[in-house]
């Protein structure tokens, strides 16, 4: 499902070749579960060193924000590392962080001069935010952000199940006018 220069796609993201892939990450930048785990493990150990450098520089990476590394052993040229919200009750600033994890990859692509970024459906793993509601974000998010920015060429949505997938070919819809 494509809606301009956004892209819904069912699979891996570790698999993708694009300039950058966006790893749901924890603030300790450390690999876990989900999403973030995969992405370690496929970019080899040389990740987790680069992460820890960022860890003793400026002490994490705080929900919301983002920092690069390199790939390791992925296709992609460079890993963008953002921290989502954990979902409380949704008066806790959550959509705000999420919006930001967004918006801050996008503008780190940018200024690194990649092309073709790809996101993970940030937060609605363990985090447990509603998915429908991180969905809506995401993409107004980056449809945004693609509105006043051409540098970015591509952005895909890599949804590793159905439910995500079905989710988001249903949001994108809104774009598509």
């Amino acid at each position: 499902m494509t809606s301009g220069r956004m892209i819904i796609m069912l699979g891996d993201i570790t698999k993708l070749d694009v300039d950058a892939v966006v790893n749901a990450a924890n603030s300790g930048l450390i690999g876990g579960g989900g999403v973030d785990g995969s992405i370690h493990r496929a970019a080899g150990s040389s990740l987790l060193d680069e992460c820890r450098e960022i860890v003793k520089k400026q002490g994490g990476c705080p929900p919301g924000d983002a920092v690069m590394t390199g790939a390791g052993n992925m296709k992609c040229k460079k890993i963008i590392h953002t921290v989502g919200p954990i979902w409380h009750d949704g008066n806790s600033n959550e959509s705000t962080v999420l919006a930001s994890c967004y918006k801050k990859s996008l503008e780190l692509a940018r200024q690194n001069g990649l092309k073709t970024v790809a996101f993970p459906n940030i937060s609605t793993g363990v985090y447990g935010y509603p998915k429908i509601e991180a969905a809506k974000i995401a993409l107004k998010t980056v449809d945004d952000f693609l509105k006043k920015d051409d540098s970015i060429e591509k952005v895909i949505f890599i949804c590793f199940d159905d439910e995500n997938f079905y989710i988001y070919s249903e949001e994108i819809k809104t774009f598509m006018k």
